[in-house]
């Protein structure tokens, strides 16, 4: 059974009370049960089928809210290749949008009646129209037969975050979808939880699957704010989770630690006993942050046996291993110089590192990346993947789709993750892109950054990656955030982090410090190092302060 099988399934039982409910800030929502949703989304597919749009793509372009929902099922009732894309920011540049569009084929643009002015101003060349809960679309004909979905058949495309390369549209197929959804369903255990919370973007495989899609198949209640309310003030979160005693929740490790920061005022009347499933994924998961929001939140009643540490990808549809609920999070330590030669060998006072579970319905593999070698237990390889939840493939890319999703055998996905299993658990450790080779050792950007964060209190994010001067060798670069109102302490974080990482790494390290914001990162929090490194040498960083070693000055022309 496919997912519009199942809502249909859902919807048509005249009991249910199933809902979806989004938070529209202060005390506004806009609550809609399934029926209703039923509904509106087949009325949505009769208009699309009626436009001729089967089977071809249309964009999603809509503001956090539920109107999102009914179009994107609307799309999949009329098997039209629905394409959920970021809305494109106010006085920001279109460009990376319009690539999107380009590369997806897009011929029509959905969005809600808020946006309609705006985007048909912006997008004069592709047509737009107003599709949701109330939008007045013709209904068509009655007699509308719905299109035959087979599971080979594409749903829709999910454009990665682009965090190490271009975006590129990975195929999602129902069949995947039907395999995915299941499988979280199962990792869960028979007693699913009834209600649900969250506030991750639609557009991203972690909303769209882990969020919505994960309570409609489920049957069960969905509460949802926005990414904008929740990053503003974290605490909605938790009083959303409290209030609507919502027994799950997803977000990736940025989510949890930007929570911490919840003030002690700010924790009066949470009640998060309810909470027996928290997802944590879509970036490395790391054991501070599971320890700082234990110290915040366990005084209010979260239960860390409730941490769902998990591992996965657009590629994979979304979940690949996961930890068994009830569990909790398992932090071992690893010897660090033995990481950096790619072995893991425990070692009290070494690096921590978070399990990522066991498989969840899919085989995994840890490979040498060049060879296709299966590594054994505690040896760092990349980390492969087989089986139902994979997606067909990158839109419109047949030799890279073929390069990654056809390894080995023809059927296991490069993921380009690095990682090792122990125990039967996976554990990962960074992107082979990402990776840093100074002087034989595997740096991992994430340790720099995060030894960089500790060593001042006005340090914010930080990115690290490589340069490489002609005909010369590798030099590690690291972008440092100064956290608001504290530009004027640039040159003392300068000093700072460079003297706490040559003492920690032993490597000669280049710096260059730009206000709060100056990291870039993805809409899940990860840090966009690729494209840090391509402002830096194209000259369009704005740095606080900078010191460079002079081959990198020279490179980049940065004043140091």
């Amino acid at each position: 059974m496919n997912i519009v099988a199942g809502l249909r399934t859902w919807a048509a039982d005249p009991s249910s009370e199933r809902c979806l409910t989004f938070l529209t800030g202060g005390e506004g929502s806009v609550r809609v049960t399934f029926g209703e949703l039923d509904r509106q989304a087949l009325t949505i597919a009769r208009w699309l089928s009626a436009l001729g749009r089967c089977d071809r793509p249309v964009a999603l372009l809509y503001p956090a809210g539920l109107d999102f929902t009914a179009a994107f099922l609307g799309c999949l009732y009329a098997r039209v290749l629905a394409v959920p894309l970021p809305m494109p920011r106010a006085g920001r540049p279109t460009k990376a949008l319009r690539a999107l569009m380009r590369d997806a084929g897009v011929e029509l643009i959905l969005t809600d009646q808020s946006q309609l002015a705006p985007l048909t101003v912006e997008f004069p060349e592709v047509p737009v129209r107003v599709a949701g809960l109330a939008a007045p679309v013709a209904d068509g004909t009655e007699e509308w037969t719905p299109p035959l979905l087979r599971p080979d058949t594409v749903a829709y495309l999910q454009y990665t975050s682009g965090s190490t390369n271009d975006p590129r549209g990975v195929e999602i197929t129902h069949g995947a979808l039907e395999h995915n959804l299941t499988t979280i369903r199962t990792l869960t255990g028979p007693a699913f939880p009834r209600r649900l919370a969250g506030w991750l973007p639609h557009h991203h495989d972690m909303g769209l699957v882990g969020l919505q899609l994960h309570a409609l198949h489920a049957g069960a209640d969905l509460v949802l704010t926005s990414p904008s309310s929740f990053v503003a003030r974290p605490v909605r979160w938790w009083r959303m989770v409290s209030r609507y005693r919502a027994q799950l929740t997803v977000a990736p490790d940025f989510g949890y630690a930007w929570s911490s920061r919840v003030a002690e005022a700010d924790l009066a009347g949470l009640d998060l006993s309810c909470l027996r499933y928290a997802f944590t994924g879509a970036e490395p998961v790391r054991a501070d942050t599971l320890a700082a929001f234990e110290r915040r939140f366990v005084p209010v009643g979260f239960d860390p046996a409730a941490w769902v540490p998990c591992y996965g990808m657009a590629e994979a549809t979304l979940l690949v291993t996961g930890v068994r609920p009830g569990e909790g999070a398992t932090v071992r330590r690893f010897h660090t110089g033995h990481l950096e030669r790619h072995r893991a060998v425990p070692d009290a006072g070494g690096t921590p590192l978070v399990s990522c579970g066991r498989p969840a319905g899919l085989e995994v593999r840890v490979v040498q990346p060049h060879s296709g070698r299966e590594l054994p237990e505690g040896e760092v390889g990349e980390i492969r993947v087989a089986g139902p939840s994979v997606a067909r493939g990158y839109h419109g890319r047949v030799r890279e789709s073929r390069q990654t999703f056809r390894a080995g055998d023809g059927r296991w996905l490069r993921t380009g993750d690095l990682g090792f299993r122990l125990d039967g658990e996976l554990y990962v450790t960074g992107r082979l892109k990402d990776t840093l080779i100074v002087n034989g050792r595997n740096l991992y950007p994430q340790d720099l950054e995060h030894a960089a964060a500790e060593a001042h209190a006005a340090a914010g994010q930080g990115a690290a990656f490589a340069v490489t001067p002609p005909g010369g060798r590798e030099h590690v670069v690291l972008v440092q955030e100064v956290r608001r109102g504290h530009a004027a302490q640039a040159a003392e974080v300068s000093d700072r982090v460079l003297d706490a990482l040559t003492a920690a790494f032993g490597i000669p390290l280049s710096l260059v410090v730009v206000e709060q914001g100056g990291v870039a990162r993805t809409t899940s929090g990860k840090v966009r190092r690729r494209h840090m490194r391509d402002l830096l040498l194209a000259g369009e960083l704005a740095p606080l302060h900078a010191a460079l070693q002079p081959a990198v000055a020279k490179l980049t022309g940065v004043p140091s």
